[in-house]
């Protein structure tokens, strides 16, 4: 198994070196970029026209360098200022070319869907990765905290009109387990059922808002199609997204993962200014599957998205700020 890892970044390095076989001419794109294998490619903003006529996506992520506001720029999976950026960038692709290419597929399609039929799609493409060997070669080399942790819950508090949910599992850095899960669930369902709720606010004990699913948990379900079933019933987003407008977000410390993707319905969202955003599924093998999909590329759109997804970087509260993820920063 460790050879077989090391031969595999030894051809992701060899990949990385020669950076000029990633690249794709606008031309090339125009045709469809047939012959393309790669599992990603970058397209050289700088030097393609501006009146290059209509491309073809490829299958894999499409990735520009340069300015956004060049007109072949939107129509891309996602854009970097700096060539500097992309090896990084594709390490994180050729690492995991499955799960980046279905997820760049999913989020072309959203746009087209509404919510509701997006968080299906997003179940779909999720369920499809869980069966694949990536997915599976991580359940099984990841590392999960050691000791007995306490099973996760949230708080629930009503003051008049108002409602405070209150993710409670400091311990665990409020990993969402299937007892917070279904909890949330009830939450946002018990909103949806009583009209006169008029806000539910959803917050965090300790030093974290959430660091996202539970990693003991995952690969605990086997089969792809009956957890997307699970989801399909007990996602926690599915109640949230029908009560948006009254849902509010307020996040302090690490938000990643699940936890984000959740708060990320929310029509408002305040952040201290030492939270952080991340979205770290592409090196597990899979993408965002609780509501984050359809959730970020609603607040950030499909490009910034993916860009988070596809590189599995943090983004600072100031950032998160101007991209438009949370709408204000408090002390």
């Amino acid at each position: 198994m460790l050879l077989q890892r090391r031969m595999k970044s030894m051809d992701v390095y060899r990949k990385i070196m020669n950076f000029e076989g990633l690249t794709i001419s606008a031309a090339e794109l125009e045709y469809g970029g047939c012959s393309w294998s790669e599992p990603v490619a970058f397209v050289d903003l700088a030097a393609t026209p501006h009146e290059t006529a209509d491309i073809r996506l490829l299958s894999c992520p499409l990735i520009g360098i340069g300015r956004a506001d060049h007109p072949l720029a939107v129509k891309l999976d996602t854009v970097i200022e700096s060539r500097s950026e992309a090896p990084l960038l594709a390490e994180a692709v050729i690492s995991q070319p499955l799960a980046a290419a279905t997820l760049v597929q999913l989020l072309r399609l959203l746009p087209s869907l509404s919510a509701g039929d997006g968080l299906s799609a997003e179940s779909l493409a999720y369920a499809t990765l869980q069966g694949s060997k990536a997915h599976r070669d991580w359940i099984a080399r990841r590392k999960i905290p050691s000791g007995d942790l306490i099973r996760g819950g949230v708080s629930l508090s009503r003051q008049g009109d108002d409602v405070v949910a209150i993710l409670a599992r400091p311990d665990a850095g409020n990993a969402i387990d299937r007892p917070m899960r279904d909890a949330l669930y009830e939450a946002f369902a018990l909103v949806n059922m009583d009209r006169s709720i008029t806000r539910i606010t959803l917050r965090a004990e300790g030093k974290a808002f959430s660091l996202g699913a539970d990693l003991g948990e995952f690969g605990t379900t086997t089969d792809p199609a009956t957890a997307h079933m699970i989801r399909s019933r007990t996602l926690p987003a599915r109640e949230a997204l029908r009560c948006a407008d009254r849902f509010a977000a307020e996040i302090d410390g690490a938000a990643i993962g699940a936890g984000l993707e959740l708060a990320a319905f929310a029509s408002r969202i305040t952040a201290t200014r030492r939270s952080w955003f991340q979205l770290p599924e592409l090196a597990m093998g899979v993408l965002p599957g609780a509501g984050g999909c359809v959730s970020l590329t609603r607040r950030i759109g499909r490009q910034r998205t993916a860009l988070m997804v596809l590189s599995g970087r943090r983004i600072g509260a100031r950032q998160a700020l101007e991209w438009g993820l949370v709408d204000a920063l408090v002390d």
